[in-house]
């Protein structure tokens, strides 16, 4: 006879990081500050009282954007740094959303500052659907602590200046290469564990490397 094994030996299951307490309100709340962030480019905008935590590695800012925006349409692909079982089974229990294989399958992408030099294997759209381009969701750690960039085009009345954190070593001229041929392009949201900066591929910026 094969002995059932005991309490103490029964593995605990593996519990997701909670998602938004309020689903409808929260995701409405976090589209708005989202589509201020991307109404006003360079602007931080606050959006990390929306959610306690989210999964290892993801800030809880992250994972609130991930839970508004990601839905069984729309393939997602993980950076390896951010691609952990935590992150995944959050994904999947949230949002549903599949995980793409490659790159430039993703409708949205979530990866860290540090790997965000590889633009070009993104989804940039055609020039009849533009709208099928890939959004990038970078984590940074601070949108305000980086190298100074200035920012102009659409929502900007003159001149925005902003600065985040570990976007440089030519981040912005691949950047402006990658949305050179307007209006395919990638649109960009930059993370930190409170504030979200947008930056839609319509606007110009310039680093200090470019």
């Amino acid at each position: 006879m094969i002995p059932f094994p005991s309490r103490d030996q029964t593995p605990a299951p593996n519990i997701p990081a909670p998602g938004f307490a309020d689903p409808v309100r929260d995701a409405q709340r976090c589209f708005r500050r989202l589509l201020a962030a991307l109404s006003y480019p360079g602007r931080p905008q606050e959006i990390g009282d929306l959610l306690p935590r989210g999964p290892e590695p993801l800030y809880s800012s992250t994972a609130a954007l991930c839970l508004t925006l990601f839905d069984v349409d729309t393939p997602v692909w993980l950076e390896p740094g951010l691609d952990t079982p935590e992150v995944r089974q959050f994904l999947s229990f949230h949002c549903g959303c599949p995980i793409a294989a490659h790159p430039g399958e993703a409708a949205f992408a979530l990866l860290p500052v540090a790997a965000a030099e590889r633009l070009a294997a993104f989804h940039v759209g055609t020039p009849e659907y533009p709208d099928r381009a890939a959004t990038l969701l970078i984590q940074t750690p601070s949108v305000t602590g980086g190298a100074p960039v200035a920012a102009t085009g659409p929502g900007i009345p003159e001149r925005q200046d902003f600065a985040v954190a570990g976007a440089n070593g030519g981040f912005w001229s691949r950047r402006a290469a990658v949305d050179a041929a307007f209006p395919c392009g990638l649109d960009i949201v930059f993370v930190d564990p409170r504030q979200i900066v947008g930056l839609p591929r319509g606007v110009h910026a310039i680093g200090e490397d470019a």
